[in-house]
């Protein structure tokens, strides 16, 4: 029989706190800056849907092939009676992972880690509806400052898709990986999503489309910490960059200042100063190559064991074990 349970592991005003304390530490900073997380509020959602369905925005796609035309590979090295899946949202591309699991015969469980509750909830009822006898145990969680999982039939097979993992820069990285380690069983496994380095035009392009909804989404932000904290910024003030940092391998995205400014934000009895055309920077986006995903798992204690790609060699999804 279907059941559906919700673990909070967040206290209701974390997502506040949380924004605060961010907003008060980037906005201080030399240079500024903001966490990603805080484009997702329900208009953020809506505009990267759409950005998905984008000519330029390729990444979406290319996972999607790969679990299209690997999912019953994935499933058979992964052996999984419970599937983990971290950032898990409206759990879309996860149907593929869930689909070859059954057609395996092992799915028992499947457990959706979120920051919102109503997604997970919205996302549960769905997939209960859809898949008879399958356990659905949603957990509210940050899992990038703490990875607590609820028990569940082992081997676990932890989801981690669409490239976020490049939204963390390299010591976050090393951090969640390594707390992804110390969750995992000696038989479980990371199914891991990563976006490859390619040629710049390509990669600007998909962070800055011709029809401005990547733009849109970059100034979202700016009405989260209106509406949130009654900040008196606006997307008038500012201009949107993509840029690609040769350096470090990743996408940048950024607000510039188009004139001399003086933001308050009230809840924080704060006044931010922008010269004109400064910076604020809201997006890394870090893309890999296969040498460098397997170095960084290893220093993590997990072994690459498989590693498939889209036919044009965008996208990457890994698989990879604990070591030892």
């Amino acid at each position: 029989m279907s059941a559906f349970t919700l673990t909070r592991l967040l206290p209701a005003d974390a997502a506040g706190a949380t924004l605060r304390a961010d907003v008060r530490a980037g906005l201080t900073a030399d240079p500024k800056q903001l966490p990603p997380k805080w484009f997702y509020d329900a208009r953020g959602s809506e505009l990267f849907e759409e950005i998905t369905r984008l000519p330029e925005y390729y990444p979406t796609r290319a996972e999607r092939a790969i679990l299209r035309e690997r999912s019953d590979a994935i499933a058979e090295a992964a052996g999984a009676r419970t599937l983990v899946e971290l950032g898990s949202g409206s759990s879309e591309k996860t149907r593929l992972l869930i689909d070859a699991l059954r057609r395996r015969g092992t799915l028992e469980r499947y457990i959706p880690v979120d920051v919102s509750d109503s997604a997970l909830e919205q996302a549960g009822q769905a997939l209960l509806a859809d898949y008879p006898g399958l356990t659905v145990h949603a957990v509210v969680a940050d899992f990038t400052e703490r990875l607590d999982l609820p028990p569940g039939p082992g081997p676990r097979l932890v989801a981690f898709l669409g490239g976020t993992i490049g939204n963390l820069l390299p010591a976050e990285r090393a951090a969640f990986l390594g707390s992804v380690r110390a969750a995992l069983g000696p038989r479980d496994a990371l199914l891991l999503g990563t976006d490859l380095v390619k040629d710049e035009r390509t990669l600007v392009a998909a962070y800055d489309d011709a029809a401005g909804v990547t733009a849109e989404f970059n100034k979202n932000v700016l009405s989260v910490l209106r509406r949130e904290l009654g900040a008196d910024l606006t997307p008038e003030d500012f201009d949107h960059v993509a840029l690609w940092n040769r350096e470090q391998e990743w996408i940048e995205m950024r607000l510039r200042a188009r004139t001399a400014l003086t933001a308050k934000i009230p809840a924080l009895d704060l006044a931010v100063r922008f010269a004109a055309g400064e910076e604020l920077r809201t997006e890394v986006s870090a893309k890999f190559r296969e040498a460098g995903v397997r170095t960084e798992l290893k220093e993590a204690g997990l072994e690459l064991t498989h590693w498939w790609t889209d036919e044009e060699g965008r996208f990457a999804l890994s698989l990879a074990r604990p070591l030892g």
